[in-house]
This record gives C-alpha cells, structure tokens and sequence, in this order.
C-alpha cells in the first residue's frame, strides 16, 4: 500500500519547466475552446437539420392536402362544365317553338281547342 500513496516530490523551478507548463496549460486551453467550437458548430448543425426536416415534411403535408383539393375542385368543374352544356342545349330547346308546345301540354295541361290531353303513367318493364 505503500506505493498507492500520494508522494510529494518537490518541483523543479526553473525557467524551462515553467515556460513548458504554462505551454501545456495554453495547448489544454486550446483544446478545450476547440471542443466547445465544435460543439456548438454540432448543435447549430442539428437544431438546422431538425428545423430544415420540420419545414419539409410541414410543406409536404400542404402539398398533400393542396392536391386533394385540386382534385376535388378539377371534379366539381367537370361537372358544372356539363351542366353548362346541358344548360345551353337547353336554351337552344326553348328557343324552338314545337318545344315549348310540347312542355307546355306535358307540364301545364295546355291544349288546342277540341283536344283532350290524357296523362298515362309510364310503364314499368318487368323481366320476362
């Protein structure tokens, strides 16, 4: 056990020994503010790449939600693009005089004198 003891050993005070500890303690120095340097630098670098993942996967989830709704609207379109057909060859109906006759006996009992309008209903085919 007598070799686990601290010794004290006198130390050297000369100029040399000086000048090499206070070099050891400025390469320690060193040392540590470049550990701190890089530390930070890493911190820095990955609050950048969370933020930079955060921002990217956000805008994919607007992309997302975006073209659902663009899908959703192209549908709604093509279908008022239809009625608008729809509705125009309609107009083009009304402007024709045999076809406003023709409403007006079916929808308002409209007749011409000495005409007698029957309403049968429409019959249901049955599977032989």
């Amino acid at each position: 056990m007598g070799s686990l003891r601290k010794r004290n050993v006198a130390t050297i005070q000369s100029p040399y020994v000086k000048q090499h500890e206070k070099k050891v303690q400025t390469g320690e120095k060193k040392r540590r503010g470049l550990i701190r340097r890089l530390t930070l630098y890493a911190v820095f670098a990955v609050v950048l790449s969370i933020a930079s993942a955060s921002a990217l996967i956000s805008q994919a989830a607007v992309l997302e939600e975006k073209t659902a709704e663009k899908k959703n609207l192209q549908e709604k379109l093509d279908k008022l693009e239809n009625k608008e057909v729809l509705l125009e060859e309609e107009i083009v109906k009304l402007n024709d005089d045999d076809y406003i006759a023709k409403i007006a006996r079916k929808d308002y009992f409209l007749s011409n004198k000495g005409e007698v309008i029957f309403n049968l209903p429409k019959k249901e085919e049955d599977s032989d």
